[in-house]
């Protein structure tokens, strides 16, 4: 555009609208004056001079080789969007800044188409005159607001450039929008239709010397001309063959020759044609001429894989988007829904017929707050513009921080943008509810496992795979003497540094840090090991493998655990060493005892017996005080052997077939004759033909005599004992029963210990003898007694007791005892 053509088109502009006034004028005027013929003469006459004005007008406007933007009066300068200008321009122009501005659809209202350009356009590069980068919107808004002109040139994504002029007009704004390839084309165009056949020399020889395939057809589709590209092409000899075997480059040409003459305007289009014996793609344009039809076929190939290879690679973008958990939206240039996935839907639960009608940014945010799917906002309208804002920000700009949207049904979502390479803005949303839940829940883990950790008396320190101090409890810190302020994430050396004065051993600490860094599963086990540190404290240690990589390391002051453990083992060997003394003397005593006791026992037999002549009745009497204190005082000594002998674990049990029934009256007559004279009922309670119990008889009919006995030291005279027994399948009872004085509650426990003397005297050795006798047959002993009610004593054992030195008997399953 030369620079009187602006004026020019503004004064056309000018006019046009003193036209439309004049023209509007006219009408009122006359209806007016409908009964003056003169002055309807005249006013016809204007109206048709309008008319013809208007209609000439149109035609400049269309002859323009691009589109006029107009404004009635200044718009807003800081209006959000342009407002409705009207629009002034040939179909081809508007089609080709359509193109130029990547909008697809021209449909709407004039105004609108206007609004979607510059809002396209605005997002391209801007330059001046003198080659400086500027902003379309911003001298547009200056235009608008100061009426400064301005002249630009934007260049599109795909290389080409238009001509952007703003003016001032009267009341009117006006902005040029020039396609300047248009303009190009248009002048080819004449050049070649001005030449045509007049100039061979100077055009058909510049397209002769054209690298790519150029022709002229006559107005019959006739080749006439072509260059030497094009006998390459077609794999002809020479320019000769070609007219004379009209090899046409494709065999649509001379359609599109026709199109051309019969509209009368320039025609592209991409073609497959095969040149060389390879499938090319063609970009073939014919234009009309002087005389015909004259056209040039550039090779596209690269371009038409290359735009392949982007659809294929936006098909696999949104394929790829649409399989993310995330919600991803994508908004053009004209702040325009142009991409959702199925996540977007789903997370703000919106209707796909809707977000399939491409609705503005805008409209989009406020279905989302009627849906309440927005984080509620003190004030919305301020909000929402600054969301809009973002489109503002320029291409590389430093990117937003993500944002959290706290939603009003309590999900919690993470909001990223960014400007999107394709021009206008991405955002993904990415549902964090269930993420932060965890967080919370992992935080409040942490602090209950620190607050755990604090209550241990142990020290416990985790280290991580990198060796570095994770977690730690007070303990730790007081055990190794350890300033809290420095432990903060420090590394397994430096924690081994503070703690070498306490204990300085380098290979301990080496054996510790491999279990802690080494990731070998040799390394990776438990272990435990016990040190003695400087301060001559004991401490015993452990370590535990984590399941994420982590180590565990305990610590254990066990000093005074030693020291009460060695105070325990000194008195437990002493009480031995006691208890040894204790029985060798016994023992000795025992058998120092025995041999003047058997003589005594002897003599006073042969004295009772008239060995030294008759007695009487009184010798008598004290011979047989003799006799009885010797028999008891020989029980007492063979009682303690035996205890002796069971604690030195020297007494072995001769198994073998015993009758209870007979072993239990056997006992019976051993005090029968002293039950008799103390006037004491003495009744058996055993079945004669019970089974045979495996068991050893001497010492079974130790324990009934130990019973008895001392049944009968508790019972008065007239009372009542019981000695039974019974076999009831594997299990054995034997017991004494009395009606005696009973034995008090809290001597109960002790009856059975060692030396525990009862209200009828005696050494205390009966009964415990029994206990241990009975849990050498592998059984236990029950008491029940109630003060003045009597007691029974019950001696549970199995039927058959086991013993690796008792000989084989033959009892009832015997057979499979063996086969054991």
């Amino acid at each position: 555009m030369t620079a009187a053509e602006p004026v020019q088109l503004a004064t056309l502009i000018v006019t046009g609208g003193s036209v439309a006034f004049a023209l509007a004028s006219s009408v009122w005027a006359y209806r007016l004056t409908a009964g003056a013929r003169k002055a309807r003469k005249l006013w016809r006459d204007r109206i048709l001079a309008a008319e013809d004005r208007a209609e000439r007008n149109d035609s400049l406007f269309a002859a323009h080789p691009g589109v006029v933007v107009v404004w009635d009066g200044a718009p807003k300068a800081d209006a959000e969007h342009w407002s409705a200008p009207r629009l002034y321009g040939s179909p081809a122009a508007l089609a080709s800044l359509l193109q130029f501005a990547e909008l697809s659809q021209s449909g709407g209202p004039n105004g609108q188409i206007a609004t979607d350009i510059l809002d396209s356009i605005s997002e391209f590069t801007a330059r001046t005159a003198n080659g400086d980068t500027t902003s379309f919107r911003d001298r547009a808004r200056a235009l608008m607001s100061d009426g400064a002109p301005f002249s630009l040139t934007i260049s599109g994504p795909s290389g080409r450039q238009i001509q952007v002029d703003g003016r001032p007009a009267g009341r009117q704004l006006v902005i040029w929008l020039t396609d300047t390839a248009l303009r190009q084309a248009e002048n080819a165009a004449q050049s070649a239709d001005a030449i045509g056949h007049d100039d061979p020399i100077g055009f058909m020889d510049m397209m002769g010397r054209n690298p790519v395939p150029a022709w002229r057809l006559d107005e019959k589709g006739r080749l006439t001309w072509v260059n030497a590209a094009y006998v390459k092409a077609v794999e002809a000899r020479d320019v000769a063959e070609v007219i004379e075997r009209q090899l046409l480059l494709e065999p649509s040409l001379g359609d599109q020759a026709r199109d051309v003459l019969n509209a009368v305007e320039t025609r592209t289009s991409a073609r497959g044609v095969v040149l060389a014996g390879q499938r090319r793609v063609m970009s073939v344009t014919s234009y009309p001429v002087q005389g015909g039809v004259a056209g040039f076929a550039v090779d596209v190939t690269d371009g038409e894989e290359a735009k392949a290879a982007l659809n294929r690679f936006r098909e696999a973008h949104d394929l790829t988007l649409n399989h993310m958990t995330e919600a991803v939206a994508i908004f053009d240039r004209a702040k325009k829904l142009v991409f959702y996935n199925q996540a977007f839907s789903q997370m703000f639960n919106v209707e796909e017929a809707f977000l399939n009608d491409r609705p503005a940014h805008g409209v989009l945010l406020d279905r989302l707050r009627e849906k309440r799917r927005l984080p509620e906002q003190a004030d919305y309208s301020q909000w929402r513009t600054a969301e809009l804002a973002r489109y503002e920000a320029a291409p590389g700009s430093e990117a937003e921080p993500d944002e959290l949207w706290a939603l009003p049904d309590g999900r919690t979502l993470r909001v990223a943008r960014q400007r999107h390479p394709m021009g206008g803005l991405l955002v993904i949303f990415e549902d964090m509810t269930d993420q932060l839940s965890l967080q919370a829940r992992y935080n409040t883990q942490i602090k209950v496992q620190r607050a755990t950790l604090d209550k241990l008396h142990e020290a416990v320190a985790v280290f991580g795979s990198d060796g570095r101090l994770k977690l730690r409890n007070a303990a730790f810190e007081t055990l190794w003497k350890l300033d809290p302020d420095t432990l903060d994430g420090v590394h397994f050396d430096d924690v081994v540094t503070a703690c070498q004065p306490l204990y300085d051993n380098g290979e301990a600490w080496g054996q510790l840090k491999a279990r802690i860094t080494d990731p070998s599963p040799e390394s990776r086990k438990a272990m435990t090991g016990e040190i003695r540190r400087a301060d001559n404290s004991v401490l015993t240690w452990l370590t535990r493998p984590l399941p994420d990589g982590a180590t565990v390391i305990a610590w254990d002051d066990i000093t005074d655990s030693r020291r009460i453990e060695s105070a325990l083992r000194d008195r437990a060997e002493a009480l031995e060493a006691s208890e040894r003394i204790k029985t060798e003397f016994v023992e000795h005593v025992s058998y120092q005892l025995r041999t003047p006791l058997t003589t005594i026992h002897g003599y006073a037999d042969l004295l009772a017996g008239g060995f030294a002549g008759d007695l009487s009745d009184r010798q008598k009497e004290h011979m047989g005080a003799i006799q009885t204190a010797s028999g008891q005082l020989g029980k007492l000594i063979d009682d303690i052997l035996d205890i002796a002998a069971i604690d030195a674990g020297q007494l072995e049990l001769e198994l073998g077939d015993v009758n209870l029934h007979a072993l239990a009256e056997e006992s019976s007559e051993l005090i029968a004759s002293r039950a008799e004279h103390s006037g004491i009922k003495l009744s058996l309670n055993a079945d004669e033909d019970g089974s045979l119990v495996r068991a050893d008889a001497k010492r079974l009919k130790q324990v009934f005599y130990n019973l008895l006995t001392n049944a009968m030291d508790h019972v008065n005279p007239g009372g009542a004992v019981e000695v039974g027994a019974d076999v009831t399948g594997e299990d054995v009872s034997i017991w004494v029963a009395d009606d005696g004085v009973g034995i008090a509650p809290d001597r109960q426990a002790k009856i059975f210990e060692r030396f525990e003397r009862g209200d009828g005297g005696g050494a205390g050795l009966g009964l415990a003898l029994v206990n241990d006798i009975i849990r050498l047959h592998g059984g236990w002993v029950e008491l029940e007694s109630e003060p003045g009610e009597g007691t029974r004593v019950t001696c549970h054992l199995p039927r058959i007791t086991s013993s690796q030195s008792a000989p084989e008997l033959d009892l009832p399953g015997s057979h499979s005892l063996s086969a054991e």
